[in-house]
């Protein structure tokens, strides 16, 4: 019985073999590799494994209404440029009342066509040697977490560098008609991606999870986030949502309402920020109130948009919110309508002390921290008052007519927040409404009573931030 059953068990293995043989020669011919009537070339798209969790998630992720933004430009935050570096300040970030950081571009940058942008990334799942390594980045997060502020992370979906590996899977890439790779319009360094490319969204896709669980970040801010399409910010957004122990941040840098629908919680507020520039420049101030109501228009319920008086870009191409906001009282004022008036607070590094220079993000540049403490103090109680208010958060605004002064209420239910500001200057008297005369408020700065009479005289860019006794 033994005998036999070797035997049988040879058979077996001979026939088995036979099917295998077939089978492999089947397999050549999809390919394409043997003579046959008919070839066909498949392309194989595989899917990346999820490298393991480093942490655990983040539960201090705010809500968005409650976010307080802050770019950090490793480039600048710190002497030493890096990581390392960016822990030392954040304590003092933390102090001002951020509770989410925003990291500009961590990955390495292209060479070939390149001229140092960190939007021109080489490789999307490796930390740029500039400024540490994963362990450094990864004890970035923690430190930001252990001191309850959320980070996230710059991405760009919308081109790669010119020698970025991915650049060898051509298809991936948008095309002229003679087959050559070609770029964004105006962005020479870098090379367009091909949204009709299924495994190229899968590439991206899989090294924007890579992050959350490699880093344990908390999202990310999307990079000219109108290039893509939308429903691939859906696919992304949707894959993203899987990690149902996660409430991930995101913010697109872009102004399409489907954003918010494919899931961004936010966009970017481009047309406030230059309609701010304007008013202080000289322009009517009701301009800021047409903007505010058009691009709030723009987006669905529960989405927001990300306001700001300066940040990369505008630092790097106007100067600093010193210079465009003629001076450190003039950026204070600034900074309260970028605060009060709608949306999501976005801070630039270095804003908070009044910093003068004119940042070109591709170089460092080093921020004098203790130039302004005075200026500092003043944006923790801009800060802190919209954080104790509701109202200047979610109310309703209801709008005052001045040439001179931006003037507005906020309000929700019993919290009533009354914000005047002087955007010239010299000093200007406000016509108080006629309703709001022989009205009793609190100075949300001073905590002391203020009566309103028929006019109030404010001086150069000076502020007055009003709550109901």
């Amino acid at each position: 019985m033994k005998n036999l059953s070797t035997n049988w068990a040879k058979l077996l293995l001979f026939i088995l073999a036979v099917f295998a043989m077939a089978g492999c020669k089947k397999g050549s011919d999809v390919s394409g590799t043997t003579t046959t009537t008919t070839t066909t070339t498949t392309t194989t798209t595989t899917t990346t494994p999820d490298p393991p969790a480093f942490g655990t998630p983040f539960t201090g992720v705010p809500a968005t209404k409650n976010i307080v933004m802050y770019e950090l430009n490793l480039r600048s935050v710190s002497s030493s440029f890096n990581f390392a570096g960016a822990v030392t300040r954040l304590d003092s970030i933390k102090a001002l009342g951020v509770n989410v950081i925003w990291i500009m571009p961590t990955y390495p940058i292209g060479i070939l066509k390149g001229f140092g942008s960190p939007y021109s990334v080489k490789d999307y799942e490796a930390v740029n040697t500039d400024f540490g390594a994963l362990a450094d980045l990864r004890n970035f997060v923690v430190q930001a977490h252990n001191r309850g502020m959320a980070v996230i992370m710059d991405w760009v979906a919308d081109h790669s560098s010119w020698d970025n590996a991915w650049i060898t899977n051509t298809s991936w890439y948008k095309q002229d008609a003679s087959g050559n790779i070609v770029s964004p319009a105006g962005f020479n360094d870098v090379a367009a991606f091909n949204f009709n490319s299924a495994p190229m969204r899968l590439a991206l896709i899989s090294a924007m999870k890579y992050w959350v669980l490699t880093a344990n970040i908390d999202g990310y801010r999307c990079d000219d986030a109108d290039g893509p399409p939308a429903d691939f910010w859906k696919q992304a957004i949707d894959t993203l949502k899987k990690f149902t122990n996660r409430n991930l941040v995101l913010f697109a840098e872009g102004s399409q309402s489907a954003q918010i629908t494919a899931g961004f919680q936010m966009n970017n507020a481009f047309s406030f920020y230059s309609s701010l520039k304007n008013v202080f420049a000289g322009s009517s101030p009701a301009s800021l109130f047409t903007t505010n109501l058009t691009e709030n228009g723009t987006i669905p319920a529960g989405g927001f948009k990300v306001r700001y008086s300066t940040n990369h870009d505008d630092t790097s191409s106007d100067g600093s919110e010193i210079t465009i906001y003629n001076g450190t009282q003039g950026a204070l004022a600034a900074f309260v309508l970028t605060a009060y008036m709608s949306g999501v607070p976005e801070i630039y590094n270095g804003q908070e002390v009044g910093n003068a220079l004119k940042i070109n993000f591709f170089n460092n540049t080093a921020i004098d921290w203790t130039a302004n403490p005075a200026m500092t103090a003043e944006f923790k109680k801009i800060i802190a008052i919209r954080a104790a208010h509701e109202a200047i958060k979610t109310g309703n605004l209801t709008s005052y007519t001045d040439a001179n002064v931006v003037a507005f209420e906020k309000v929700l239910g019993a919290d009533d927040v009354l914000v005047l500001v002087n955007v010239r200057n010299s000093a200007n008297a406000f016509t108080v409404p006629t309703a709001l005369q022989n009205t009793t408020w609190i100075n949300a700065e001073t905590n002391t009573n203020n009566t309103l009479g028929a006019s109030i005289t404010l001086q150069p860019y000076n502020y007055l931030i009003l709550k109901k006794n």
